[in-house]
């Protein structure tokens, strides 16, 4: 097998240069660059990764931990951590937990991860006393909607200010009986659910309105088959409802389909925010007004925190509470 000796003969550099440019570092010209890559290909030079592994303590292998890799959010998620990791070389592993207890500390055995150089964990299943507990020294960023332990890096995204925003540009429409779909009740424990329907009551508070218990209303799974039911289910015990606050996209998605049902038009009848801005929502018709999370900021900060942890870092935790923007589309007037 041609070796770097090989390479750097063929392409008149340094043994020096050509580590330099299949390592990925900036330390040389682009036309050097370009030259030192043509000959890779021709000589059918491969990188060693294993000897890299040994000499840099790194297999180059990230583990993204979330609860279903068929949910929109979670695979846009996916895709952009595996976009952000390009420059680097670095490669993704994608782990489904099912959002189960058992299934996120199966992602954290130290079986399961002896590939990887650090995991970024969506946690749901698991307490927050549970994660306070873990003893893992593997580099671990939590991805979560729900309070966590103050010695782990956690970023959130921002639940309580996007539904606070979603529910308050349908009430400066002129919206006055906003439901919530995919809200609990006020003493259910803290997570999205809960934190943005904590967001849906704020803003009716600012309004100087007080919020309907009645509209809130819980789908059985956040689908879009459930969410259609409970829409419909809704309107024919006649709720009052002239806007509605649904907590995902994809809930979202199954409300106005629910209102097309019972022949309520959107927005003119009710009128619809989700939240993720997933990108099927731009090209429904009409387009979904949503909650932007600001998913290339969760990357970019969760990779961030986990290069410093991979770093050898061992300083204080960070808590992130990511900011967010409300796209305005065609679902409100």
């Amino acid at each position: 097998m041609p070796t770097l000796k090989d390479v750097a003969r063929a392409s008149g550099v340094s043994v020096m240069t050509v580590s330099n440019v299949v390592n990925g570092r900036p330390r040389v010209s682009e036309a050097t660059r370009r030259r030192v890559l043509e000959a890779v290909d021709e000589l059918g030079y491969q990188v060693n990764l294993t000897a890299r592994s040994l000499r840099a303590g790194r297999s180059g292998t990230i583990a993204l931990s979330i609860p279903r890799v068929d949910h929109p959010y979670f695979a846009e998620l996916a895709a952009a951590v595996t976009d952000a990791l390009l420059p680097s070389g670095q490669h993704l592993v994608v782990e489904q937990t099912g959002a189960s207890r058992e299934g996120e500390l199966s992602a954290l055995s130290q079986a399961r991860l002896q590939m990887y150089d650090g995991v970024l964990l969506s946690v749901v299943g698991l307490r927050d006393s549970e994660v306070a507990r873990l003893h893992s020294d593997m580099p671990l960023v939590l991805l979560g909607e729900k309070p966590m332990p103050t010695q782990r890096d956690h970023v959130m995204l921002g639940n309580f200010e996007g539904a606070r925003l979603a529910t308050a540009y349908l009430i400066e429409r002129d919206a006055r009986h906003v439901a919530i779909v995919g809200g609990v009740a006020d003493d259910a424990p803290a997570g999205m659910e809960g934190t943005r329907t904590a967001g849906w009551r704020a803003a009716h508070e600012e309004a100087g309105l007080v919020p309907d218990e009645r509209l809130i209303l819980p789908p059985d799974h956040f689908a879009m088959a459930e969410s259609r039911a409970t829409i419909g289910a809704a309107i024919d015990a006649g709720l009052e409802i002239d806007g509605v606050f649904a907590v995902t996209d994809q809930v979202a998605i199954g409300v106005v389909a629910g209102l097309h049902d019972r022949g309520l038009r959107v927005p003119d009848d009710v009128q619809v925010v989700g939240f993720d801005d997933l990108e099927v929502s731009e090209h429904l018709v009409p387009g979904l007004t949503t909650v932007d999370p600001r998913v290339d900021l969760v990357v970019a900060e969760a990779l961030r925190l986990l290069e410093r942890r991979m770093s050898g870092d061992e300083g204080a935790a960070e808590h992130l509470v990511m900011p967010v923007r409300l796209v305005v589309r065609g679902t409100t007037r």
